[in-house]
């Protein structure tokens, strides 16, 4: 034969699904010559097939037809759209042979009320002989030479019905003489069916087509193997779970065994082992996008350390336990467990047993759970009753996931990586298992943790750069000025420091809208303006945070001033999601619940970042930790906490009155919407009270004695042209204030002041008058101070300077906090 040889192997959605079956006639006739064709069932005719004998089985002799009719259907109308007239008769005429065997069966089946694993490969069958009844008959009506053949002429196995094992030798003595012709035409060969020595159907099990065509390739001596199918290759990981997954450009024949054994559908181990004895190449490409290279499996695969890896999951699995009751080395149990699990034909994913043979897990399919139980029983009998061995934990639903990559063990702390990853999550490992080649690292977690842990491997080994998914509540001054942040930023974010933002939802009071394939941040407003006009937009944030939670890094970033938002953030803390916010209201909850929530971060193991909530971009509270951590003891605090008063007192200081002053204030975005909440000073005894919870203290607002820079009975108006006009009658007595400081040599500003000490705690926010040589004395427009007096800094405080107010100023310390959970992320890698 000549070495030139290729095969083509056509899955059932690429033969099956409208419009795909011309694509693959018109790869076949333009493909390399010489060239052989291995089909499978169209469609989901296996399937059907399979529903009609177990319905036949069960007396339902009806309802097995109509499955049957089925399969007839889906042929005839894939055969209408590229048979011409006579051919289509031909057809018609050879779908009912091939059907009436079928038919017979399943009225046998019917009598009996049996079905056999023999009797089922009859059935079974009959789908891919269909296929290539009819792909041979549309590639003769565009005048491709080509010749049907039935793979039961040659493949011959044992009798292992239903996942069949080839005989190689007395397949290469049948197969000799058949394929004196091939050459000189384009052999269809039918995938997945063989024959037992004495002439009884069979078929080969899961992806038995891929082993067709690896058999064929190994009988012809090709070197090429190409599995058209509907994705664009093997896969990063599931893209189900894992939207980002990517194709990979190149496996090992080890690696593609590896990805097999532990859950990728696309490849079977049997494929492999024919196409690895040939030294042949596999390619997996897209039908659909044939323009695409798609995956090359080979002997030598990606020597590039730092290429994809594969993470794969398992799911639908149970862990059963045991434990060692005796003292000492006793008889291994795990060896004889697993023997005897796989003597009775139940798979077994994962063993793991400790050292001593103190404890073992064993995991297999959920379905076999009853089954391994009563195995287990009655091979350890002896040392159940005994009382030496009883049964531990039995976890169900458990899920298998795999790391795979060739070169893993190549370098150092890819388990490190691997768990870390999981660990940052909160998320439990149950079962551990590497192999001696290091080519794959495994562990058992909970079932409902699958996609989640999935996403995480995946971010933690095949993105250069990390990708941050931000569901944005609040689109007013902040959260409007973040989106065109994000927007002119990004590029230079992701190029620079290897940061993906993407923004993938925005709310406001009137709803939320959401898009998990991303959101362009300079539409995100209108996109949620015409969701809330449409009535799609989301109601309930707390509905969003599931699909929220199934991408890599998510991060609810919380830019109102809204109530009641830590329940929100408590259950994006659950869901695994961490919170970025500039809203103090949640932070100056009662303790109780102030540390219920950071409780939840931390058990979550999410970050909750809120430096914006004090100083707006000034790193007021990172400071203070810093202190605190490296055991400074703070003496005392003082902060000009809020931008608006100290912007609206700078102006009063030179000489404006504070009607205008707080008018201005209101006109260049610096106060809240409503005024009075800066002037209350409620706002500046939230953020000192979160500065005094830095420092351990377990106070409340209550606490915080507050002095409004205006009288109390001004601030009940609701109406805020009422109130600027009740502002106005201030003035006089203002103006005499200032005068008053001025003579001193003062000049007010408005202060929070933290004073611990051995009797308790001082937390006050009021208007002072301030000298000129105080940290807050030479404050200018906007600006916010804070100064640390501790006993490292007890002459000279530490003083925090800069803008304290403003959409963009804030925006800017909320898009650093967003930063700094990114660089959280990377620095674990």
């Amino acid at each position: 034969m000549s070495t030139e040889w290729q095969v083509y192997k056509f899955g059932g959605s690429s033969l099956g699904v409208e419009g795909r079956l011309q694509k693959s006639l018109a790869l076949i006739a333009s493909g390399p010559r010489p060239l052989a064709v291995v089909v499978s069932a169209l469609g989901d005719t296996t399937d059907w097939l399979v529903l009609a004998a177990r319905s036949a089985e069960n007396g339902e002799l009806e309802k097995s037809t109509r499955e049957v009719e089925r399969v007839r259907e889906q042929a005839v109308n894939a055969a209408s759209r590229v048979l011409d007239d006579p051919t289509f008769e031909e057809f018609s005429k050879e779908l009912d042979a091939l059907l009436a065997p079928v038919g017979r069966a399943l009225a046998g089946i019917d009598l009996t009320r049996e079905c056999s694993a023999r009797t089922l490969d009859q059935v079974i069958g009959a789908g891919e002989q269909i296929s290539a009844a009819l792909v041979g008959a549309a590639l003769r009506d565009s005048g491709v030479l080509t010749k049907v053949i039935d793979a039961r002429e040659f493949i011959v196995t044992d009798a292992g019905h239903g996942n069949a094992v080839v005989d190689w030798d007395a397949t290469r003595t049948a197969f000799g003489p058949r394929a004196v012709d091939w050459e000189s035409t384009v052999p269809v060969v039918t995938g997945f069916i063989g024959r037992t020595t004495d002439g009884h159907p069979t078929t080969l099990g899961r992806n038995g087509s891929d082993y067709t065509a690896t058999i064929v390739a190994r009988l012809l001596g090709a070197g090429t193997v190409t599995v058209w199918t509907d994705v664009l290759g093997v896969m990063t990981a599931d893209p189900a779970l894992v939207h980002e997954a990517s194709p990979v450009e190149h496996l090992s024949y080890d690696e593609a065994l590896e990805l097999s054994y532990f859950g990728t559908r696309m490849i079977h181990p049997r494929t492999i082992i024919p196409l690895r004895e040939s030294g042949g190449v596999m390619w997996i490409r897209s039908s659909t996008e044939p323009s695409w290279k798609g995956t090359r499996i080979d002997a030598l695969g990606n020597p590039d350390p730092n290429r994809p890896t594969c993470v794969t999951s398992l799911e639908r699995l149970t862990m059963i336990g045991l434990e060692s009751r005796r003292t000492g080395i006793g008889r291994p149990i795990g060896g004889r467990i697993v023997t005897a699990l796989e003597l009775d034909g139940i798979r077994v994913w994962m063993s793991s047993e400790s050292t001593l043979g103190q404890t073992f897990a064993v995991i297999v399919p959920s379905q076999d759970a009853e089954e391994t139980l009563r195995v287990i029983r009655e091979t350890v009998a002896a040392e159940i009753e005994s009382g030496d061995l009883g049964f531990g934990t039995v976890m169900s639903p458990v899920s298998l996931v795999t790391l795979v990559a060739e070169a893993m063990g190549a370098g150092p702390n890819v388990a490190g990586r691997f768990y870390s990853s999981i660990g940052r999550c909160g998320i439990n490992v149950h079962a551990v298992a590497m192999g001696a080649t290091s080519r794959s690292i495994s562990c058992v977690v909970d079932g409902d943790k699958t996609a989640q842990t999935v996403r995480a491997v995946h971010s933690a080994f095949n993105l250069a750069h990390t990708e941050m998914n931000i569901l944005l509540l609040g689109k007013g001054v902040v959260g409007g000025s973040l989106l065109r942040q994000i927007k002119d930023h990004g590029d230079a974010l992701e190029r620079d420091h290897q940061v993906s933002l993407r923004v993938v939802g925005v709310g406001g009071s009137a709803g939320a809208f959401y898009d998990s394939e991303g959101i362009d941040p300079a539409q995100a407003e209108a996109r949620l303006k015409q969701a809330v006009a449409q009535g799609t937009a989301a109601r309930d944030i707390s509905r969003l945070l599931e699909p929220f939670s199934r991408l890599p890094n998510p991060v609810l970033v919380d830019c109102t001033g809204a109530d009641g938002m830590e329940e929100i953030y408590a259950e994006a803390f659950t869901r695994g999601v961490s919170v970025v916010a500039s809203n103090k209201k949640p932070l100056a909850l009662p303790l109780a619940r102030y540390e219920a929530l950071h409780n939840a971060a931390r058990r979550h193991f999410r970050t909750f970042a809120y430096e914006t909530t004090v100083g707006a971009a000034l790193p007021v509270i990172e400071t203070l930790k810093n202190l605190v951590r490296t055991g400074d003891k703070v003496l005392r605090i003082e902060g000009s906490l809020s931008g608006s008063l100290g912007f609206i007192c700078a102006q009063m200081a030179r000489g404006m009155s504070i009607s205008k002053a707080v008018r201005k204030a209101r006109e260049l975005g610096y106060t809240e919407p409503h005024p009075r909440d800066d002037l209350a000073g409620t706002d500046v005894a939230r953020k000192a009270l979160i500065l005094a919870r830095e420092l351990g203290v377990r106070a409340d607002l209550a606490d915080v004695k507050v002095e409004p820079l205006i009288p109390v009975a001004l601030l009940a108006e609701d109406d805020i042209e009422k109130f600027l006009a009740g502002i106005d009658a201030l003035d006089e007595s203002f103006a005499k204030r200032e005068e008053e400081l001025r003579e001193k040599g003062q000049t007010m500003r408005y202060l929070a002041r933290i004073v611990p000490g051995n009797g308790g705690i001082s937390i006050s926010a009021a208007p002072f008058g301030v000298e000129a040589d105080h940290p807050a004395g030479s404050l200018k427009g906007a600006e916010a101070f804070v100064a640390f007096y501790t006993e490292r800094y007890s002459e000279y405080p530490l003083v925090v300077r800069g803008a304290g107010a403003g959409g963009v100023i804030t925006a800017s310390g909320v898009l650093a906090d967003i930063l700094l959970v990114a660089q959280g992320l990377r620095s674990r890698r």
